[in-house]
């Protein structure tokens, strides 16, 4: 049976995203959200490009809720702080740049609203329309995604993707610990040990190059190789 959801809290970690974050911020407040209330938290991990000055200039607002980090500390970080404020029953995880659509969130979500799933993923590699660009990030991706699979006895297109939705209620018991770009890792591997279900779906993705902000780099791919047996084995 499925059950009653009332509010969508989305998690937005911020650094040196000034040149997208309003825009972003304006697209998922727009964004359908299958008539779920929305909560909207921002956490900027201390950048150095005017981000913070622009989340502080925001207008005050019920739906919005920004936090700063004195320092810079990672992704992981920023999340974990993000969800420290969490009040919804479903939880979404958006990049502040514009390589995702927020229009994908009734597909990410009906999933989990029709009962079908706990934790949903939204994979850049299964369909939607996405930017072709840098082969050898693709090749990494895929490499991480099949040793995660096998480890966590899934089968995923796109383990590192950003779109990540599940049930407030599946991190109970689970602590996370990532700072940097590990979280993805981690919440793959946690969720997967607590036999959540697991689905996935197609999303549009328009991603950038190095030249246009993207900062995900190959000692991030190493990193998260390790982070794959650590997770999946120790905690």
């Amino acid at each position: 049976m499925a059950e009653s959801f009332k509010k969508l809290s989305i998690l937005i970690p911020v650094y040196n995203e000034a040149a997208t974050v309003a825009e972003l911020l304006r697209r998922v407040q727009a964004a359908p959200a299958s008539g779920l209330e929305k909560e909207i938290i921002l956490v900027d991990d201390c950048s150095t490009d005017g981000s913070g000055e622009i989340l502080r200039k925001l207008p005050a607002s019920r739906q919005v809720k920004t936090f700063a980090h004195p320092q810079n500390r990672g992704k992981g970080a920023a999340l974990r702080t993000a969800l420290a404020h969490a009040t919804g029953e479903i939880v979404l995880i958006q990049d502040a740049d514009l390589e995702y659509d927020p229009n994908d969130y009734p597909k990410l979500l009906q999933p989990i609203l029709d009962g079908r799933a706990e934790v949903v993923f939204g994979s850049r590699f299964a369909g939607g329309t996405h930017r072709v660009l840098l082969f050898w990030h693709y090749a990494a991706n895929k490499f991480l995604t099949l040793i995660s699979n096998m480890l966590c006895n899934l089968n995923l297109t796109d383990m590192e993707t950003c779109y990540k939705v599940f049930k407030r209620s599946c991190l109970d018991g689970i602590v996370l610990t990532s700072e940097r770009f590990g979280i993805e890792v981690e919440l793959t591997a946690k969720l997967a040990r607590k036999r959540h279900r697991f689905y996935e779906t197609d999303i549009s993705y328009s991603g950038r190059d190095y030249s246009e902000g993207k900062k995900i780099t190959w000692r991030d791919g190493l990193a998260a190789l390790w982070f794959i047996f650590r997770y999946r084995f120790f905690n």
